[in-house]
């Protein structure tokens, strides 16, 4: 038999069977990787936890999922194992209960550790959408580190959806490569947006103001991404390469403000590893030309996010000291995300021609009570982002350029952009730590 003839639909029908008799094939103590965000095959992990009694010892990994995880359930703790690249709402409080675990890398590299060995993927539960007439399925909106995954693992189990988007890029598998298929017929999770307020909107502004026409942006998920991409409607030929992105940038192409013409990688393209948020957002990327998808290896690549001239990365993050120093992926002591792409990011822009790496966020939190920029980070508080990587913080309050500011100078360009309620405790927490002048005069 010729390797994908012209007979893969005969081994298609024999390889379909229902999630149950799915999952009876995966052994037990083996990793497990399940597809992330809106492309979680959630009719597996299902019957995964709910018939999969066979199974012990069994590690689950995955990036970030929008549905349930029932394995991390208390009760299932000899069957199933969870370790998170990046902690959603779905496993933070077993992860702070010590239920699951935590493991802090660079998204860039997970597919290196996948695809090495180290950290090996036994069986990868995917969703997938139907087949072309020469048997390839597309692996949607959420290729990531999954691409890394179903090269790699020795056995692939997926859910065929038709509601499932066809992107292009690097997303495509033969139906030869996996084992069993589940059909399913299910809208895929979508993600809301959240509305802006007035300091969103203000964040947004300074943001923008940043960003000059023709540049090549990353942006991340929440109101901070999505207030800034508001500012942008009066930008020019912007383009994008981002390890995700939602509605936001949907409805700037449909503006005409994201055309990609002046991009200097991949030109005309979209660039992108996963999409999450509205049903609208998943058909407009369905057989988008427009849309490349491609792996975390990629995408994530400083090196290769560098090749984009006047690169701008917006990360976000939940705190950062007098000096730079960013925590992002822990709060009040505790894991509360992960390391993600922010590093990535920051120093591919960092490398790229006439680049901006920006750190935005609200200057507090908790009604006003906390500031955001603090003398000294919490204890338990983890640095994301080195100080010698951060070059722009943005609050609602203003825009501080640290980089090439030594300690004194950092320090007073945080204060200024803090909220008034909090500049006076700043300003005396950093003259008792000599950060700046006791007498400025």
């Amino acid at each position: 038999m010729t390797l994908h003839s012209n007979d893969w639909r005969e081994r298609f029908a024999d390889k379909i069977t229902t999630a149950e008799g799915a999952v009876r094939v995966i052994p037990k103590g083996r990793r497990i990787l399940i597809g992330s965000g809106a492309a979680e095959p959630a009719r597996l992990v299902e019957a995964m936890t709910e018939h999969g009694t066979h199974l012990e010892g069994n590690e689950i990994v995955h990036l970030l999922t929008l549905g349930p995880a029932p394995y991390v359930k208390p009760g299932l703790e000899k069957r199933f194992r969870h370790t998170a690249f990046f902690i959603g709402a779905n496993v933070r409080d077993a992860v702070a209960e010590g239920r699951a675990d935590f493991m802090p890398v660079f998204l860039s590299e997970i597919p290196s550790l996948i695809c090495s060995g180290r950290v090996k993927i036994d069986v990868a539960l995917v969703q997938v959408s139907p087949p072309d007439e020469h048997g390839y399925v597309s692996l949607g909106v959420s290729v990531d580190i999954v691409r890394a995954a179903i090269d790699t693992a020795d056995l692939v189990l997926a859910e065929v959806n038709p509601r499932m988007p066809r992107t292009h890029g690097d997303s495509f598998l033969h139906v030869d490569r996996i084992a069993h298929l589940v059909p399913v017929d299910d809208e895929l999770p979508e993600r809301g947006v959240e509305p802006l307020d007035d300091v969103d909107r203000a964040i947004g502004r300074h943001v923008a103001s940043l960003v000059p026409d023709g540049a090549t942006l990353q942006l991340g998920i929440g109101k901070i991404p999505d207030a800034s991409l508001m500012a942008l409607e009066g930008h020019h030929d912007l383009g994008i390469h981002s390890e995700m992105f939602s509605d936001g940038v949907m409805h700037l192409v449909q503006k005409g403000v994201i055309t990609c013409r002046k991009k200097t990688l991949l030109p005309g393209k979209i660039v992108t590893s996963f999409v999450m948020g509205s049903r609208a957002l998943y058909e407009w990327v369905h057989e988008n030309p427009f849309v490349e998808m491609r792996g975390s290896a990629f995408t994530n690549d400083p090196f290769v996010i560098a090749r984009n001239d006047d690169m701008v990365a917006i990360n976000a993050a939940l705190a950062i000291d007098l000096t730079g120093q960013v925590a992002a992926d822990t709060l009040g002591g505790r894991f509360f995300s992960g390391i993600g792409g922010q590093v990535d990011f920051i120093r591919g822009a960092a490398r790229s021609r006439r680049g901006k790496p920006i750190i935005a966020m609200r200057s507090t939190a908790k009604k006003g009570t906390i500031s955001r920029i603090a003398a000294t980070l919490e204890a338990g508080a983890g640095i994301v982002t080195s100080r010698g990587d951060v070059h722009y913080v943005v609050t609602e309050h203003g825009i501080a350029d640290l980089w090439g500011k030594n300690i004194r100078q950092r320090a007073q360009a945080l204060i200024d952009i803090a909220h008034p309620d909090h500049r006076a405790e700043l300003l005396a927490a950093a003259k008792q730590r000599r950060y700046v002048f006791i007498d400025p005069a």
